[in-house]
């Protein structure tokens, strides 16, 4: 492990009403962190996608482009689980950072393949490109290990459910400013580097903007978070809230080895095997209605700026649904993941009938779209809590990368684009919408499978 990476040592515990008031006060400040670094992630994440339509006009075909823009997807499933592991070791408010940094460069190097190399050299432009946008994805997978790192040693279990989802907000603030972004900083920034060739000004919007905007955040993060409770000279926050998981211990504030994290505590535990499955399924169903709703949408002969307002719906509506799903998680079910998950995913279920019933009806549309918006965010998020909850806290973010790497790489990569697309093709439709259908149902049996792991948070809120 780098010098500058390693976990802060504890420091002595403060006691009394003054160490009472630091860590109300470094809770929120460590949350807020948190939030507008995860945000910032998604200002440098999918930006290609936007510069896609730009870049025709220079040469460059979408089929290229579409392979440079799987790369990223890749290395995202990838990173998210193998950087978790090096996050379970290091110091959150350096690992974070870095990684925001890193994707910010290689974000702005972008520009490079497009405009300098070009599509007179468009082999090299492309393998340039892919090489860029692989970092890029595999630097955003440094975002969220951390995040959950920081999320289980300042928060304990039967808050976690309620402040994750307000964090879980972050990803949707970063991702719908990235439009704007764009758009401002093309025509405030392109004529300083460009000057007349306003076919250039997208690469300052597109990719240099955001950039500078994610290196700024990176600074502000970085002041925000600190690493561990301990290392600020407060206790755990299972102690100061006398709030402990099953099978506590205080082992799991120490930092173990990379070989312990995974044999003892990740690949051997069943419970995360089920709910790393249970994500496949998910984000097939989240995806699987995102990205394939405007190709939908506009073969049932729905004109494209509808079928954009039925995209906006979809995401828009993630927002109070992840904040529902959560604090009912916390308040309702006391701490539990499995059923309100079950419970949302069987309610995604009910709106996808309505979508495939209703296809040809735009206003229907919209409403099954926003009812699966709605109720497809809360599960994404609660098993991402329910990784942390099953897992040690020195091994959280290896755990959350697990479910991660299921959801991104077979779920979404796999399931939604791939088979989708093959069955759609082939089959039809209809076919599509009967394996949405039973990804909602294998996610539903997957997580009943850990229902009973939960039971103890119940017998403990009695108790109390």
């Amino acid at each position: 492990m780098l010098k500058f990476l390693q976990q802060p040592a504890h420091l002595p515990e403060e006691t009394g009403p003054e160490a009472d008031a630091k860590y109300k006060k470094l809770r929120l400040q460590v949350f807020i962190g948190a939030f507008i670094g995860y945000a910032g992630f998604y200002l440098v994440r999918k930006n290609l996608s936007m510069a896609i339509p730009a870049m025709a006009p220079l040469g460059f075909a979408k089929t290229e482009l579409g392979f440079v823009l799987g790369l990223n997807a890749a290395a995202y499933a990838l990173s998210k689980f193998l950087m978790g592991s090096v996050s379970d070791r290091s110091n959150a408010r350096v690992f974070l950072p870095l990684g925001l940094v890193l994707t910010a460069i290689s974000m702005c190097f972008m520009i490079v393949p497009i405009q300098f190399i070009g599509a007179e050299h468009k082999a090299l432009a492309i393998l340039v490109m892919g090489i860029l946008n692989f970092l890029v994805g595999w630097f955003n997978g440094m975002g969220w290990p951390p995040c959950g790192r920081v999320m289980t040693h300042w928060f304990s279990v039967s808050e976690r459910g309620t402040m994750m989802s307000i964090w879980n907000c972050a990803h949707n603030v970063g991702g719908a400013l990235v439009g704007p972004m764009a758009t401002y900083g093309a025509a405030g920034f392109g004529s300083w580097f460009y000057g007349t060739h306003k076919e250039l000004y997208f690469l300052i919007g597109t990719f240099a903007f955001p950039a500078a905007v994610a290196l700024f955040i990176a600074l502000l993060a970085y002041v925000l978070l600190r690493d561990t409770p301990q290392s600020c000279g407060l206790p755990s926050v299972e102690k100061w809230r006398n709030d402990y998981p099953k099978n506590y211990s205080e082992k799991h504030e120490k930092a173990i080895s990379a070989k312990e994290i995974f044999f003892q505590h990740v690949l051997n535990n069943k419970f995360l095997w089920y709910i790393a499955l249970a994500n496949a399924f998910v984000y097939m169903v989240r995806y699987g209605c995102l990205d394939w709703a405007p190709t939908i949408l506009t073969e049932k002969g729905i004109d494209l700026k509808s079928a954009g307002w039925a995209y906006f719906a979809y995401e828009f509506a993630a927002i109070p649904g992840t904040l529902l799903c959560g604090w009912l998680s916390d308040k309702l079910f006391k701490g539990r993941r499995a059923l309100p998950t079950m419970i949302f995913m069987a309610l995604v279920a009910v709106f996808i009938v309505l979508y495939w019933a209703f296809i040809d009806n735009l206003t229907m549309v919209i409403i099954s779209l926003i009812g699966i918006g709605f109720f497809i965010y809360g599960p994404v998020m609660l098993i991402g809590v329910q990784a942390l909850d099953l897992a040690p806290k020195n091994a959280a973010g290896t755990a959350a990368g697990l479910t991660g790497f299921f959801g991104y790489f077979f779920g979404t990569f796999i399931l939604a684009n791939w088979i989708i697309g093959l069955i759609a093709q082939n089959v039809g439709w209809g076919a599509t919408f009967v394996l949405l259908l039973a990804a909602c149902l294998l996610a539903i049996l997957f997580m009943g499978l850990t229902y009973k792991e939960e039971q103890y948070l119940v017998k403990k809120e009695k108790k109390n």
